[in-house]
């Protein structure tokens, strides 16, 4: 199967949290980054997951934002660091690849949040992800 989504990266699962309805699953990426994807939990039963278990991490570019440094106080989990390898401005969005240990995050923010970030090629940033973000495919 191909998918459109362009976040696609590869970990393996190291802990589940089981809830009620949503389970917290986390991944550690083949670069040594943790991920935490909320999923159903009827998702996990179905993805058979456990430790163990070999996933992709998916995650749409919308659902990516950036920092320009480490943030204090925000709910998001995720925070992956890296540099931007591709900067492209449209009239009103910005296509932004990041390269992080293992792999690369692209983004889809827009031209006016790039502007004021000061976004270049080569520039130090955080990609923020919000765990319900994130999906889990098995092979």
């Amino acid at each position: 199967m191909t998918l459109s989504i362009r976040n696609q990266l590869p970990g393996t699962v190291t802990a589940i949290q089981p809830g009620d309805v949503m389970t917290a699953v986390k991944v550690r990426l083949d670069g040594g980054q943790d991920l935490i994807a909320a999923i159903t939990s009827e998702a996990v039963d179905q993805l058979a997951l456990a430790p163990g278990v070999s996933v992709r991490a998916l995650v749409k570019s919308t659902g990516v934002s950036l920092a320009t440094s480490r943030v204090d106080g925000l709910s998001i989990r995720n925070r992956l660091s890296g540099t931007i390898t591709h900067l492209e401005l449209g009239e009103v969005m910005a296509h932004v690849k990041v390269t992080v240990d293992g792999g690369r995050i692209t983004a889809a923010i827009t031209k006016e949040a790039a502007t004021d970030l000061g976004l270049f090629v080569g520039s130090d940033v955080v990609a923020l992800i919000k765990s319900t973000e994130v999906s889990l495919a098995t092979a």
